[in-house]
């Protein structure tokens, strides 16, 4: 069975343009109104992040999919996500800065804000647009364990693929 991954983050973080850039699909993602399936990916709407009344959704879809990413767009001024979000479900996690190409991206902030949610996990540094960072991600969802996403991250030897 091949690995399946939902990624959450909040309204326009990047989500559908994320799932798009992996499918190798092109570039003309539209509001996500419901869960969205697509071959290997799970595309949440950003409100079930924003609102806590939804969390039951996240946590009942992850029940369908071998890891998360949690997702954070690099040009917001806050994260959506709750402390330690993340550690609450018992899928591999996978953090992702989004938007990392955008002219005012504070990159260490959103890079802050997933440390938060996922604690010790990888963390990609992306551009869907530019295709940077979205071959770690399939890589990464390949991945089996912590520790085979571990030994990847060392392998790959690239500062926009890390370890938190």
């Amino acid at each position: 069975m091949m690995n399946k991954v939902m990624i959450i983050g909040a309204i326009g973080a990047g989500k559908s343009t994320l799932t798009k850039a992996l499918l190798n699909k092109e570039l003309n993602a539209v509001k996500t109104q419901a869960l969205n399936y697509e071959e290997w990916i799970v595309d949440t709407p950003g409100e079930y992040l924003e609102n806590p009344l939804f969390y039951k959704n996240i946590m009942a879809t992850s029940l369908e999919v071998s890891h998360l990413i949690y997702l954070q767009d690099a040009t917001r001024q806050l994260s959506n996500f709750p402390p330690f979000f993340g550690t609450g479900m018992a899928k591999l996690p996978i953090g992702v800065v989004t938007k990392c190409d955008v002219e005012n991206a504070n990159i260490e902030q959103a890079i802050y804000w997933l440390k938060q949610v996922i604690g010790q996990a990888p963390i990609v540094i992306t551009s869907a647009v530019e295709q940077i960072g979205t071959e770690h991600i399939r890589q990464l969802v390949g991945c089996n364990s912590v520790q085979e996403m571990r030994d990847y991250v060392e392998r790959a030897n690239d500062p926009q693929c890390f370890f938190a």
